[in-house]
């Protein structure tokens, strides 16, 4: 006589992981210093680095820290001119990040 027997499905148990691009644009999103620097580039407006800081009401060298994890996050981006740095929104970088982390998000909830 045989004996039922369970048939084991295979799970994949390996941890979902971010793309470190998602990664780095939650990280940069994650300070609420760098959220009030973020909101002074609404409606496209570029700033150089001394703008933002006078603005924010940060010191410059800690704004231009802030400003390049932003940076990395995709979330802006900067040109130079001489010896400026300007930054504005990268409103292509912010809809990439957006659309990766959905994905990301789809998978594993």
């Amino acid at each position: 006589m045989s004996t039922p027997t369970s048939q084991a499905t295979a799970v994949d148990t390996s941890p979902l992981e971010l793309s470190q691009a998602t990664h780095d644009f939650l990280s940069a999103l994650a300070s609420p210093t760098r959220q009030r620097v973020l909101l002074l580039f609404a409606r496209g407006a570029e700033l150089a680095v001394g703008e933002v800081a006078e603005r924010a009401g940060i010191s410059q060298p800690t704004a231009s820290q802030q400003l390049q994890i932003l940076r990395r996050g995709g979330i802006v981006t900067s040109r130079r001119e001489g010896r400026v740095v300007f930054y504005r929104a990268d409103r292509d970088g912010v809809t990439r990040a957006l659309g990766d982390l959905q994905a990301y998000l789809q998978v594993c909830c």
